[in-house]
């Protein structure tokens, strides 16, 4: 295999394959069927249009966004029903009011603060405005959100119980813990946990009774080792789409599975040390080691054939500069193998983080690149 135009892009930058992708989200949505629940990406991942829709099967909802930039990017091309899945703070009410007038759509919001609720309710008053909330459970993490039995739960409920344009819809919660363990019925017990909490939850609403409560779950192994998710109403998981080394060395997915990958050159040779030296450093791979607890070798990002995209043995991205990247060599044989100006490709760590740092995907599809995606940054 040869890609045929590689060598016309500019290093670093990212390559997406579009066969991986399609199959990554079509498996995501098979899952979810057979779990008899509503999929729901957090496309905080790929922060892309194109590749939003591919994850939905062309649809245009629902999505989950982490920031109100993502939630304007994707409104403004058509999505409708949007989850803005981080707490909110009241200064933020005025810039989620003007997308969902503007965009005609609905951006669902997250609290876990009377506060906030009261202060909501107070806006949504003088601005005639709609909102829909969910209340953030903490089922394990230690991140944010409440504990199931707390009575701020049935304090913030009593909060929206007589308005008709604000409405606490649900609640939300999201088992990010079941990132530390490669063990599957460890990450069994943790996604049995996380429906076990949110179902909870909800009998601490003061109108409990009197309605159909929406309740969202979601992280990526949870979903694919979850086995019963009877009563949830969504799950929320983003990094399926594209996988990277962290979720390999859990052995969520296999190496092979990774569709997105760092193009870059190899700029230099350090004979003194048995280094290359390549032009993807701490910006364009990130500085997240976070495959190394369970992959040691994965250093900051596997080194591959950048024709292939299947790993070298032994090599690997073993320190980063802002820069720069490099890679040591057990053998000087290897400074043959890649003469200054070359190409590989790494594979990354963190997709998510490694992919915030560019502004497009090169899409690779049918042994060449076909076109460029673009991706919004910012919040």
């Amino acid at each position: 295999m040869k890609i045929q135009n590689l060598e016309e892009l500019d290093t670093p930058c990212l390559i997406l394959d579009k066969s991986l992708l399609e199959k990554n989200c079509f498996k995501a949505r098979k899952k979810c069927l057979e779990l008899n629940t509503i999929l729901r990406p957090h496309v905080k991942t790929p922060k892309s249009i194109e590749i939003a829709k591919i994850a939905l099967d062309n649809q245009e909802g629902p999505i989950t966004v982490s920031t109100l930039n993502e939630a304007e990017y994707f409104a403004s091309a058509g999505f409708k029903d949007i989850l803005y899945a981080v707490c909110i703070i009241p200064k933020k009410l005025k810039r989620l009011n003007f997308i969902q007038q503007k965009y005609s759509c609905m951006i669902r919001m997250v609290i876990d603060s009377v506060f906030v609720a009261q202060e909501i309710l107070n806006y949504s008053k003088l601005h005639n405005a709609n909102f829909e909330i969910l209340i953030e459970i903490d089922c394990g993490e230690g991140r944010s959100g409440l504990f199931h039995q707390d009575q701020k739960i049935r304090d913030i409920s009593r909060v929206f119980a007589e308005n008709d344009q604000t409405n606490l819809i649900g609640v939300l919660t999201h088992a990010g813990h079941s990132y530390s363990t490669k063990d599957k019925n460890e990450i069994l017990s943790i996604s049995n946990i996380e429906r076990a909490e949110a179902l909870a939850s909800i009998k601490n609403f003061s109108n409990f009774n009197k309605m159909s409560p929406v309740i969202s779950v979601g992280s990526t192994p949870t979903m694919f080792l979850a086995s019963n998710l009877d009563g949830i109403s969504e799950i929320r998981a983003g990094i399926y789409m594209f996988w990277d080394l962290a979720q390999a060395s859990r052995g969520i997915c296999k190496i092979e599975e990774i569709a997105i990958s760092v193009l870059a050159s190899v700029i230099g040779h350090n004979h003194q040390r048995k280094r290359i030296i390549i032009d993807a450093g701490s910006l364009a791979l990130s500085k997240d080691v976070s495959a190394n607890n369970f992959m040691k070798e994965a250093g900051y990002g596997l080194v591959c054939n950048p024709d292939t995209g299947i790993p070298f043995d032994g090599l690997n991205v073993s320190e980063v500069h802002q820069e720069h990247g490099s890679i040591d060599l057990e053998s000087t044989d290897w400074f043959e193998n890649f003469p200054i100006g070359s190409l590989v490709r790494i594979l990354p760590n963190h997709a998510c983080l490694t992919c915030a740092a560019h502004e497009k995907y090169n899409v690779l599809e049918n042994e060449q690149i076909t076109e460029s995606w673009s991706r919004t940054n910012g919040w």
